[in-house]
């Protein structure tokens, strides 16, 4: 397997796991194919690899959840998600609760907290309310606003990517972007196997970080999972 190098641990600041991340400005998200739910129309946890700029897996995610939750509530389900190294230790916990989506009622909000180590909460992603455009607060673990981001109208795009801003709380600096990029026709079509491009500044807090990794699950199960998309 093409695995990164493992950084000395214990950099002040940052979470047990998390060291790698403070070497990176750019994350890849692929969505592993899920045959079995192309072909059969059956939903099935979702699966992630996470690489560097050059290929290299960096973690690997995997959603826990029931065949009930899957196949009832398809992409408005709730979930967590377990985010392990290449070792298998898991460093971040992903968690949304059941909610309502409609871009009418303000009552149904989406929300994601994010954890690294498991246990200890890093950030929040809290959708606000807004009648056409995606938008989202990054949040730190004492609830504090510090990162928007931005989609697009309906949170779809005409163009083959598909981008997230991440901008400044005055929304005056965009400082980087979660993307969705297009995986071909046929996948495109059969599955809805995404792959996303993570840009964020290299000496952004590496908790942060983390949280933009959730904001990514978030995107995918609310705007590019099969029952989502236009």
């Amino acid at each position: 397997m093409n695995m990164y190098q493992v950084p000395n641990p214990g950099l002040p600041g940052c979470p047990p796991g998390l060291e790698y991340l403070t070497q990176v400005d750019q994350l890849l998200i692929k969505q592993k194919v899920e045959f079995i739910e192309a072909l059969a129309g059956f939903e099935s946890n979702n699966k992630y690899e996470v690489r560097n700029a050059m290929g290299q897996n960096v973690f690997y995610a995997v959603e826990e959840n029931d065949c009930l939750s899957r196949q009832c509530c398809g992409p408005l389900r709730s979930f967590t998600i377990k985010v392990l190294d290449n070792f298998g230790q898991e460093v971040i916990t992903v968690t949304r609760p059941l909610k309502c989506m409609s871009c009418f009622f303000p009552c149904c909000l989406q929300e994601l907290e994010v954890q690294a180590p498991p246990g200890n909460t890093v950030g929040y992603v809290v959708q606000q309310w807004h009648p056409f455009s995606p938008k989202f607060i990054i949040e730190n673990e004492h609830r504090e606003a510090v990162l928007r981001l931005h989609g697009p109208f309906c949170g779809w795009s005409c163009l083959p990517d598909v981008d997230f801003e991440i901008v400044t709380m005055d929304e005056v600096d965009k400082i980087g972007k979660i993307s969705k990029q297009w995986t071909g026709l046929l996948r495109e079509a059969f599955t809805d196997a995404d792959n996303f491009g993570i840009q964020f500044p290299m000496d952004l807090d590496v908790k942060m970080k983390a949280v933009m990794i959730g904001a990514c699950f978030l995107i995918d199960f609310m705007f590019f999972e099969s029952g989502n998309q236009p």
